[in-house]
């Protein structure tokens, strides 16, 4: 008896659209700049010696970074000190951010996903991969999954061959 089976593939003749948001990743290096670095016996900001190294310092080491400002000192640091360092960094740096380097991940994230083209997603079935070697915050799929509800079809995580269902559109 020869009996022939043929092996249907349907998850590559679905019509879901599977979207990777790590490919919203922010490129260039992350780095932190803690202001701590420049306070007097690290409990206070001198004016003269902070604005001596502002213009003293070489800024561009900062060319195409994604800079995170804090000051991890116990110290009270005048506002007009970071905005000071945000008109120096502004020029080189890709992004400049006032928090921690998972803040500025997640603001990165926010940025890209407020700034997609969502023409993609009209009346989709979405499927949000889950994995993937490049970190992506929770917020980020959070804030994708709040901005394309009201567009899709339905939304649903993971991977196309083993999704967990997430929302669906009453029609």
């Amino acid at each position: 008896m020869d009996i022939q089976t043929n092996i249907i593939n349907k998850v590559s003749q679905s019509t879901l659209l599977s979207y990777d948001l790590a490919s919203l990743h922010t490129t260039g290096e992350r780095i932190v700049y803690d202001i701590k670095d420049n306070l007097f016996h690290g409990l206070m900001l001198k004016e003269k010696d902070f604005r001596d190294f502002i213009k003293e310092n070489n800024w561009a080491f900062y060319k195409d970074k994604n800079v995170a400002i804090i000051c991890s000192s116990d110290a009270i640091v005048p506002t007009w000190a970071y905005m000071l360092l945000v008109i120096k960094l502004n020029p080189y740096a890709k992004n400049v951010f006032f928090g921690n380097l998972e803040q500025l991940e997640i603001y990165l994230y926010q940025q890209a996903i407020q700034n997609l083209d969502l023409s993609q997603f009209v009346n989709q079935k979405v499927v949000i991969k889950g994995c993937g070697d490049i970190f992506v915050p929770t917020t980020a799929y959070i804030d994708f999954t709040h901005k394309i509800t009201p567009i899709v079809k339905s939304v649903m995580y993971g991977e196309p061959c083993s999704t967990v269902p997430i929302y669906k559109r009453k029609d």
